[in-house]
This record gives C-alpha cells, structure tokens and sequence, in this order.
C-alpha cells in the first residue's frame, strides 16, 4: 500500500512540475502571457491532487527532494533569461515615457514655428537682457514698462529702425519675445522634471535614462544660445558692414538647428519606446518584421534615406542663413534671378565681403553673408532635395525594392512626397509674395514637417537590435511556456 502511495504521489509530482517550473519563470517577465492562467490552473490543481491523498513518510521526503530539484531548476532558467548585466533598471522603458517624449517634441515644434513669427515681426530684440528667473514676469505697473522702453531706445533697432515707436507697439513686440522665452522656459521644466522622476523611479532603461539627461543639457544650451544670437543684434560692431540691425545669420542658424536637433532627439526616443512596446505584445510578428528589415534589398534605400535626411537638415540650414540676411527680399521670380537664371558672377563672388587684403575667404564669406548667392543656394539645395525625394520614391516602386518594402515604410516614402510638394509650393509662394508673415511661418514649420517625415520613415526601415534581443527574450518565454503545457 506504501508504495502505491508513493507512485501516486510521484505521478502527481511529476504532473505540477512543470507548471510549477514554468509559473515560476513568468513571474521573472512582464508582462505575464496569457498562457499563464492556464498553467497556474493546472498548477494548483496538481498540488491538490497531490496533498489531498494521504502518503507515508519516506514518499514525503521524496516529495521534498524532487521540490527541491523543481525550484532549482526554474531558477536556472529564470537567470539564463535576465540580462547578463544585472541591475534595477528595466529592460523596457515605460510607455508614459513615450507619449511624453511625443508631445515634448510636439511643443518644440510649436516653439520652432513661433520663433520664426517672433524673428519675421522683428519682436526678438524688444527685451534687452537675459533674466532666467526673473524675466519670467513681464512689467507690471507703468514704471516698468517705462524701465523697459528705456533700454530699447537705447539699442540700434530703435535708433535706426523703429524711432517712431511707441510705448503700446513696443508693448505688443515685447509681449511676442517675452511669450517665446517662457515657452523656452515651459519646455525646460516639463522636461527636466519628469525626467528626475522617471529615473529615480527606474521607469527607463540605463540607455534612455542617458538620452533624457543629454536632452535636458541640450535644452538648458538652447537657453544660452538664445541669448548668443539676441546679443549679436543688440551691437553695432557686430553688424555685417552696410547692413541694418539683426541678428547674425550666423547664430542664427545655430539657434535653429539645436532646435532641430532636440526635437528630433524627443521624436526618435519617444518613436522607439512605443515600438518596442508593440513589438513586445506580439513577439512573433515582430521578429518577423525584423527579419524582413534585414534583407539586403533594403541596404541601398535605407542609406538613401539617412542621406536625405543629412541633405534636409544642411537646406533647413541654408533656409537660416537666408532668414538671417533677408535673403528672400530679393530677386523674387520662380525660374530667374534678375536677367539670367543666375545672378552675374560678380554679383556672386563680390569681394565687397571680404576682410582679408589677399581676397582668400572670398569663396565662403560670399556663400555664408552674400544674400545672392545664399538664396541661389538654398534654391539649388531646395530643388535637389524634391528631386531626391522624388527619386527615392521611384525607386522604391521598383519591383524588385517593392516586394522587400514593409507597408509602414512605403507609406512613409509616400509621405515625403506629399510633405516635399506642399514645401515646395510654400517656398515658391513665400518667394513670389516677398515673405509674407503667415507664409513664411508656415513654411518654417513646412520644413520641420518634412524631416519630421523622414525621420519617421528612417525609423520605421531600422533595425532596432535592442528591441530585437528583448524580442527573442520574449519568444524564449513563451516557447519554455507551450513546452510546459504540452508536457501537461
């Protein structure tokens, strides 16, 4: 009779084993897969078959012995699934993290485009000092308002530009510069805040938690750079000679292109946090689509694409220039520029912008402070940026790019030909209206717009390789999972 018990309560044994085994390794992921119920169900009602009969003494030390060896061997597997590098950061970051990179991003696309209303109504020099703290607060009583119109009268916009301003449409320019600063100063705080937060509370990865702190410096820069460019508008020595008051094209550029580069750093951080949350609720579909990123059809467009997006962000640069030197005042026919359809060479490489006796910066101070020869510039990289679009999209039609194309990217590549038509057409309308406010605003935005499109594109045509290793992770759990059920 003893060892009938015995065999019973070891046919038991063996049944819980690996539903035990395996209930134990799922509590090691997150989240649970739905096959974890069933194997708990079956869990619990093998420990109940088996502590319900009565055993004797010797089948309850084997009892013991074989638990024993159960729960080793589940932590064995338990160990071989974590990442060789422990820590209490998770594998994963949250998903909150990427809805809130998303709409971070989404406010400096915001800020982007009422800086350039700022810069086109000539508001960005009203407020002549840096005050990170106090500034925040606009005058308050007439007093202050009158300590504020003071100092501006005493910069060269007033003197040779605005003498005729009053203290209520200095008002109205102020208002414009001080909103544009506490945006900036929005944008710092729900930036560096949350990202204390999450990193404290181990809610992203040991990587993201290194990108968020390198976007948080780079806002804080963005402050300082702010301010390097009003400054170059608020000093008569630092003027191009024979020119008015403004900015430098120069910082300009650099103000415009750290606000790029930090909205694009937001948009892929926040891109790649929910993709990796999608591709972890169905494993297998994801490696699949990774699978197909890889093949070596895709080489050749995915380069095309990184070019692209370099050549987007130099003419966004070009745009700058030409922004700082009002380039767009002039010549503003579609196909020609004057007579011809380039300005003559001497107006192109006029040595009125030299500061060397010998001319040796001839050719890049003409580039970089010629309005000539900048808005030729910008029309050139204008144009080889639409047809590089255009070409990319063609080719990605071909049959043989055509059936390696994943839907998402292909709809991406349709996207930079709607993005680049509607800039295209803004630009020209900017040009042949002699840059109308709400038309150069929008065409500012237009060109965020269009990176953002290839960005999005590039992102969905990458190989996230941590994302693919979590991805693995996953169908290893869910592989020990089926195998435990079968043997069920």
């Amino acid at each position: 009779m003893v060892f009938f018990q015995l065999g019973l309560r070891r046919a038991a044994t063996q049944l819980a084993r690996p539903s035990i085994l395996c209930g134990q390794f799922l509590r090691q992921q997150t989240p649970a897969s739905p096959a974890s119920s069933k194997l708990t169900k079956l869990a619990r009602a093998a420990r109940s078959y088996a502590t319900d009969k009565p055993i004797s003494p010797i089948a309850e030390l084997s009892d013991k012995f074989r638990a024993a060896n159960a729960s080793k061997e589940a932590q064995d597997i338990a160990q071989t699934s974590k990442p060789s590098k422990s820590s209490s950061f998770p594998e994963a970051s949250d998903k909150a993290v990427g809805y809130w990179l998303l709409a971070s991003a989404a406010s400096v696309f915001g800020i982007v485009v009422f800086g350039g209303l700022t810069r086109l109504t000539e508001s960005g020099l009203s407020i002549t000092e840096w005050k990170p703290v106090t500034g925040s607060l606009p005058p308050l009583n007439d007093a202050q308002w009158e300590s504020e119109f003071e100092k501006y009268r005493a910069s060269p916009e007033f003197k040779l530009i605005n003498p005729h301003m009053d203290l209520s449409d200095f008002k109205r320019i102020y208002f414009m510069e001080w909103t544009h600063r506490l945006w900036g100063r929005f944008i710092g705080l729900s930036f560096v805040l949350p990202t204390v937060y999450f990193i404290a509370r181990r809610r992203v990865t040991p990587r993201m938690a290194g990108t968020l702190v390198g976007i948080s410096g780079l806002i804080g820069f963005q402050g300082f750079i702010g301010w390097w460019m009003v400054q170059s508008g608020l000093k008569d020595d630092l003027f191009a000679p024979g020119s008015h008051p403004r900015v430098s094209q120069y910082r300009l550029a650099t103000h415009l292109a750290a606000a790029f580069v930090c909205y694009s750093w937001m948009l892929l951080a926040g891109l790649k946090v929910l993709r990796t949350h999608k591709a972890l609720r169905d494993p297998q579909a994801a490696a699949k689509a990774f699978k197909a990123l890889q093949s070596p059809i895709l080489r050749v467009l995915r380069g095309s694409i990184t070019g692209l997006t370099a050549l987007i962000f130099t003419t966004v640069l070009s745009g700058a220039l030409v922004a700082g030197l009002d380039a767009g005042l002039i010549y503003n026919d579609i196909f020609k520029m004057g007579e011809g359809i380039v300005p003559p060479q001497s107006e192109l490489w006029n040595r009125f912008y030299c500061r060397k006796e010998d001319g040796s910066d001839l050719w890049w101070r003409n580039m970089l402070e010629n309005p000539s020869l900048v808005q030729l510039d910008h029309r050139i990289l204008a144009m080889t940026t639409f047809t590089a679009v255009m070409a990319l999209f063609f080719y990605s039609r071909t049959a043989r790019v055509k059936g390696a194309l994943p839907k998402d990217v292909r709809k991406g590549v349709n996207g930079l030909v709607h993005l680049v038509s509607l800039q295209v057409a803004l630009g020209i309308s900017t040009l042949i209206y002699i840059v109308p406010v709400p038309l150069a605003a929008a065409h500012q935005a237009g060109a965020l717009a269009l990176l953002t499109g290839v960005l999005v594109a590039g992102q969905r045509l990458r190989v996230p390789h941590s994302t693919m290793a979590l991805v693995k992770r996953r169908l290893q759990v869910d592989k020990v999972i089926e195998s435990g059920i079968n043997r069920v």
